[in-house]
């Protein structure tokens, strides 16, 4: 649990005076009031291990992109948070492990009093890393949980893509959930995504057997956007979308391909299965709306005009020839590579 739920205080309080009881017994003096990072680990024989701000902390990470040994990890190379251990601390099967930590001005609390005696340390790391994504973009989750501020996101055409979340997308938000006009907002992520970054993005895109089978295709959009020509990047990426889709699903199920329907639902499950979790940062359920209402939103080709960031819309030949933007044309290249971490 976090800090940001009722019941927390009461838990850490009789946790706290637990501790505290325990080490006068002791003969020890013990304060938990003003640490970072406490972890108390119970072994047989009434022994216990008290770490206090001492012991070393791991963060289990998936990284935006490949990053050398002994180099800087920085929060803006990171995709997802999957795990926190305590790689110095020795854990024995049948220990019962407490933890309370503080991230920012917010504290999470996580226990395994192992009742089947076996400590599942995989289990805790995650329960850990969870506690800890959540704190630490708390902001994120709170914009996915309020439909007006979703609901004003998808309609922009934005969501939290891996590439964003560190670091523009906290202003998208902000802008939303207050009614301001994104559009300054807007282009400055357009200024943003140059040469250099794209290339990022290639590699990651190349990384992947369905995304290089198409890999020219991909950098024609690319040098499209680079020469601000949005109406090239729409048309090739918004079509081929469904082929990438098609080509992860058919890798999957012995060549055999399937219709849209299907392959929306294969890249949310896709995507969870590689996340390990629904409630991490890529937001696998929340990704599976943004493609049906956003990227293949339903049209009708005998109604009125569409938009040129739905494939329907564009596959018909009928989306308005002033969506074909270049944020439009950005934002379909942020599906694309949203899908490198789902597929």
């Amino acid at each position: 649990m976090t800090s940001d739920e009722p019941r927390f205080h009461r838990f850490v309080e009789s946790f706290v005076d637990a501790v505290r009881s325990m080490a006068q017994r002791s003969g020890e003096y013990v304060s938990l009031r003003h640490a970072n990072t406490v972890l108390l680990v119970m072994k047989a024989q009434n022994v216990a291990e008290l770490w206090i701000d001492t012991g070393a902390v791991s963060l289990l990470v998936r990284t935006k992109r490949a990053i050398k040994a002994h180099t800087a990890v920085f929060e803006s190379d990171i995709a997802d948070i999957t795990g926190m251990t305590f790689p110095c601390v020795e854990f024995a099967d049948d220990d019962k492990v407490f933890c309370l930590f503080r991230l920012d001005w917010r504290f999470g609390f996580a226990f395994d009093v192992n009742p089947k005696g076996q400590f599942d340390r995989d289990g805790f790391s995650s329960t850990l890393g969870s506690l800890y994504r959540v704190m630490r973009y708390r902001h994120l989750y709170d914009a996915m949980q309020d439909s007006s501020t979703f609901s004003r996101l998808v309609g922009a055409g934005w969501f939290p893509f891996a590439e964003l979340i560190a670091t523009e997308f906290k202003e998208l938000i902000h802008h939303c959930e207050v009614g301001l006009d994104i559009a300054d907002v807007e282009e400055r992520i357009l200024r943003d995504f140059d040469a250099s970054r794209l290339q990022f993005l290639r590699e990651r895109w190349v990384a992947k057997a369905h995304f290089a089978a198409r890999i020219s295709l991909l950098d024609e959009a690319i040098c499209a956007f680079l020469a601000r020509r949005p109406v090239a990047v729409i048309k090739i990426l918004l079509t081929e979308i469904e082929g990438i889709l098609n080509d992860a699903y058919r890798a999957m199920h012995e060549g055999r391909g399937a219709p849209i329907k299907e392959l929306l639902t294969f890249a949310e499950a896709s995507g969870e299965q590689n996340a390990g979790a629904p409630d991490t940062l890529l937001f696998t359920r929340a990704f599976g709306r943004y493609l049906r209402q956003h990227t293949f939103e339903s049209f009708d080709p005998t109604g009125k005009r569409g938009r040129a960031s739905s494939r329907h819309a564009v596959g018909h030949g009928a989306a308005s020839a002033e969506s074909y933007t270049m944020v439009r044309a950005l934002q379909a290249i942020l599906v694309v590579d949203q899908l490198a971490f789902f597929t």
